[in-house]
C-alpha cells in the first residue's frame, strides 16, 4: 500500500514545485490574472470620495464645439490661464503638449508665455523612444535619502518637450506619460519620478503638488539595503509609498465622482462664479474628447482621460489612501501556494477526493478572505488568484491521477475475475476438449445480473488492495450461492456478476433455482455485513427467463462460453430498474410465472431501454415457506388491493396498511413502499 501511494504522492509534489517555479517566472498570463484579481478588489471597495484638492478643467466636446477644434490659439489658452490665476488656483498643470509653435501667429505664443509667467504653472513632456533627448532641465530639485534609486527609475531615452520659450516661463516641468505597460494595457501604476541619468524629473501630478505647496525640493527615499531602488517620495509634509521603480499604485475611485469644469465655462463671461471651485486648489487642464486620443483603461473604467488619472494621483497623496505590495508579499504567496498544494496532495492520497475537495474549498476561501482582509484593512495587495489556481490544479491533477489508477485497477480486476467459470462447464471441457469450437445453441435459460451498489465511491475511498480483497470476499460468497444451485457464472464485470441456469447442462426448474439463489445471496450478504466481513455493501439483483443463444463465442484461439439474447438484456435492465423500484431482487413476469409458489409481490410495469412495450415486473420477498405464511397472505391481499387502487389513482389508506404489514415481514420493503407514490404511472400503464 505504501508503494502504491508513493508514485502519485511524488507526482503531486513535483506538480507543486513546478507551480512554484511558474510563479517565480511570473509570465504574462499569471501577471494578468493577478492584476485582474486586484482590479476586482478595487471594484468591490473603490477609493472613498473626498472633497478633492484638485479640479480638472476639461477641454470637452462642448468647449470644442463652441471655441473650435483643437489645437486652440495659444491666445485662448493664455486667457484661460490668466482667469485661473485670477480665481486663485494654487497651481495649474497642463496635461497638453506644446511642442510646436502656434500655427496662427507667433504673438499667440508670446501671450501664452506671458500668462504662464504670471501663473504657478506646470508644462509637460512626453516620453518617446523616437524623439530627441530631453534637454530641458528640471525646475525643482530632488534630494536622495538612502541608496541612489536612479538605476531603478524609468529612463528618459527621448522626449517630446514643450517649446523652449514656453518652458522657460513656466514654474514647473513634469512628465505626462502614464504607465501603459500593465497587463491588458490598463493603467494600474503611475510613475512619480523619471531619470535622465544625471537628473530626476517628477511626473505632472507631483510637480503640480510641489508648486501648490511651495516646496523647492523633493526627497527621494532610496532603500537602505543598497539595492538602489525607491521606497517612497516625500513632497513637503506628504510621504508617498512607491514601488521599487518609483511607481504609485493607482487606487481608483468610482467613475463619475470627479469634479470637472468645462473649459467653456471658464472662457465665458460668468467665469467669476467659479471662484469657490478654483481658489486654493490645484487645477489640471486636459481633455476628455474622444477624438484627442487621451483615453486610458483603469481598474474601474475602460475609458478615463489621462488628466483625471493625474488628478487621482494628487488625491491619493493628499488623502493618504494608498495601495502597497511589499517585497515580502510575493514570498508569502509562494509559501501559501506550496503549503496548500502539499496539503492537498497528502489529503487526497490519505483521505480521498471528497475530503480533498473540502480541504481545497476551505483553503481557497481562507486565501481569498486573507487577501481581502489585507486589502480592506491595510491597503495591501496580496494575490489570492495564483494560490487558488494552484490549489484547484493540484486537486484536479491528483483526483485525475487517482481516477486513472482506479480505472486501471478495475480493468485488472475484470481481467482476473473474467476467467472464472462454473464447475459444470469445467468438467465438460475436461471430458470433451474437442467440442471447444465456435458456435452455440438456443435454449431457455434464466439469467441473473447482480451489481454492487456504490462501487465507484468504495474504490475511491480504499486502496486497490482493499478493493480487491472486498471483491474477493463478495464474489466468493455470492458465487458459491450461485454455483451450489446449479448456476453457471458467465463473467465478473467489474463490480457485477452475470450468471445463468440451464446451460451448458440441463437444470430442472431453473427459474426456481435462480430465484432461490438470489434469496440465498441476500441472506449471505446480510451475514457478511453483520459479522464484519464487509462494511455496508448492498447488491441489486435482476432475473429474467427466456430463450437465449448460449455457446462458445470469440476466436478459435480465444473464446468464452456465454449467452446472448433478449432474456440477457432484460435481466440486465431489470437489475438496473431495481434502483428506482427500491428493492434488491426484481424479476420479469416470465421468471415469476415459472416459480409461482415463492413470495412475490407485483411491482408494476417499467419501460426498459430498447423495448417497445412496458415490462411487468415483480419483487421477490421470500421463499415458499414465507409465501404460505399467514402474515404474508395478509400483506399480499392488501398489496393486491393497493395495486387496484393505484390503477384508479388512489391508494393512500391501503398504502399505510401495506407498510405496517411489511414491517414485520421484510425491512427492505420499507423503501419499496416509500417510492410507490412516485411511481403511479408504472401501475396505470399496461404491459
Amino acid at each position: 500500500m505504501v508503494t502504491s501511494r508513493l508514485l502519485p504522492t511524488l507526482f503531486g509534489l513535483v506538480l507543486v514545485v513546478l507551480l512554484a517555479l511558474l510563479r517565480l517566472g511570473d509570465p504574462l498570463p499569471v501577471a494578468t490574472i493577478r492584476d485582474m484579481g486586484f482590479d476586482l478588489e478595487q471594484r468591490l471597495l473603490p477609493r472613498a470620495a473626498m472633497d478633492s484638492p484638485v479640479r480638472v478643467v476639461d477641454i470637452d466636446e462642448a468647449a470644442l464645439a463652441k471655441y473650435g477644434q483643437w489645437p486652440w490659439p495659444r491666445s485662448l489658452l493664455a486667457q484661460l490661464t490668466d482667469r485661473l490665476t485670477e480665481l486663485g488656483a494654487a497651481s495649474i498643470g497642463f496635461d497638453v503638449l506644446f511642442a510646436e509653435a502656434d500655427r496662427l501667429s507667433p504673438d499667440n505664443d508670446r501671450q501664452f508665455a506671458a500668462a504662464l509667467g504670471r501663473a504657478n504653472a506646470v508644462l509637460g513632456f512626453s516620453l518617446s523612444a523616437k524623439a530627441p533627448p530631453l534637454t530641458l532641465e528640471p525646475k525643482g530639485g530632488v534630494a536622495v535619502s538612502g541608496s541612489d534609486p536612479t538605476p531603478a527609475l524609468p529612463r528618459i531615452a527621448g522626449a517630446i518637450a514643450p517649446l523652449a520659450g514656453l518652458a522657460a516661463t513656466a514654474a514647473g516641468l513634469g512628465g505626462l506619460s502614464l504607465n501603459g505597460e500593465d497587463a491588458a494595457g490598463t493603467v494600474r501604476r503611475v510613475p512619480l519620478l523619471w531619470s535622465r541619468g544625471t537628473s530626476l524629473y517628477p511626473g505632472l501630478s507631483i510637480e503640480a503638488l510641489r508648486l501648490a505647496l511651495g516646496v523647492e525640493t523633493l526627497v527621494a527615499l532610496g532603500d537602505t539595503g543598497g539595492r538602489h531602488t525607491l521606497d517612497g517620495l516625500r513632497i513637503g509634509g506628504f510621504a508617498v509609498p512607491t514601488t521599487a521603480n518609483g511607481d504609485l499604485v493607482l487606487y481608483d475611485k468610482a467613475p463619475g465622482s470627479d469634479r470637472a469644469i468645462s473649459a467653456a465655462a471658464l472662457l465665458d463671461d460668468g467665469y467669476l462664479s467659479l471662484k469657490d471651485e478654483i481658489a486654493g486648489r490645484i487645477v489640471l487642464i486636459g481633455t476628455s474628447a474622444s477624438g484627442l486620443l487621451d483615453l486610458h483603461a483603469t481598474p474601474l473604467s475602460p475609458n478615463v482621460p489621462g488628466v483625471f488619472i493625474h488628478a487621482a494621483v494628487i488625491e491619493q497623496i493628499v488623502s493618504g489612501q494608498f495601495l502597497s505590495r511589499a517585497d515580502w508579499v510575493q514570498g508569502l504567496e509562494l509559501l501559501a501556494s506550496v503549503l496548500a498544494g502539499a496539503l492537498l496532495v497528502v489529503v487526497v492520497m490519505r483521505l480521498g477526493p471528497i475530503a480533498g475537495l473540502l480541504v481545497a474549498l476551505v483553503l481557497i476561501a481562507a486565501m481569498i478572505a486573507a487577501a481581502w482582509a489585507a486589502f480592506a484593512g491595510r491597503g495591501w495587495l496580496v494575490d489570492a488568484t495564483f494560490p487558488a489556481f494552484g490549489a484547484v490544479l493540484t486537486y484536479g491533477a491528483m483526483v485525475y491521477f487517482q481516477f486513472s489508477r482506479t480505472e486501471r485497477d478495475r480493468r485488472q480486476l475484470r481481467h482476473a475475475f473474467g476467467h472464472y467459470v462454473a464447475p459444470e462447464l469445467l468438467r465438460r471441457i475436461e471430458a470433451s476438449a474437442g467440442e471447444l469450437k465456435l458456435g452455440g445453441e438456443a435454449r431457455e435459460i434464466t439469467v441473473m445480473f447482480a451489481d454492487m451498489r456504490g462501487f465507484t465511491a468504495f474504490t475511491e475511498a480504499h486502496a486497490p488492495e482493499e478493493t480487491l480483497g472486498m471483491l474477493n470476499t463478495l464474489f466468493g460468497a455470492l458465487g458459491n450461492e450461485i454455483v451450489s444451485r446449479s448456476g453457471t457464472i458467465d463473467k465478473f464485470i467489474g463490480d457485477s456478476i452475470m450468471a445463468f441456469w440451464n446451460a451448458p447442462v440441463d437444470v430442472a426448474d431453473h427459474a426456481r433455482r435462480a430465484s432461490e439463489a438470489a434469496l440465498a445471496m441476500r441472506g449471505r450478504l446480510k451475514a457478511l455485513n453483520s459479522d464484519g466481513g464487509l462494511e455496508g455493501v448492498a447488491v441489486g439483483i435482476g432475473l429474467s427467463t427466456g430463450e437465449a443463444l448460449v455457446g462458445n463465442m470469440g476466436l478459435e484461439s480465444r473464446f468464452d462460453y456465454s449467452a446472448i439474447g433478449d432474456s440477457v438484456n432484460v435481466a440486465s435492465r431489470v437489475e438496473g430498474a431495481s434502483k428506482t423500484i427500491g428493492f434488491d431482487i426484481v424479476a420479469s413476469e416470465s421468471t415469476r410465472a415459472a416459480a409461482p409458489d415463492l413470495a412475490w409481490l407485483e411491482a408494476g410495469t417499467v419501460q426498459l431501454k430498447g423495448k417497445a412495450r412496458r415490462l411487468a415486473i415483480h419483487i421477490l420477498v421470500g421463499d415458499a415457506a414465507l409465501a404460505q405464511s399467514e402474515a404474508f397472505g395478509r400483506l399480499r391481499a392488501a398489496h393486491t388491493a393497493l395495486m387496484a387502487a393505484f390503477r384508479d389513482g388512489q391508494g393512500g389508506e391501503v398504502l399505510s396498511q401495506c407498510r405496517e404489514l411489511a414491517a414485520a415481514i421484510a425491512p427492505g420493503l420499507a423503501r419499496f413502499y416509500e417510492l410507490l407514490p412516485d411511481r403511479l404511472a408504472d401501475f396505470m400503464s399496461p404491459a
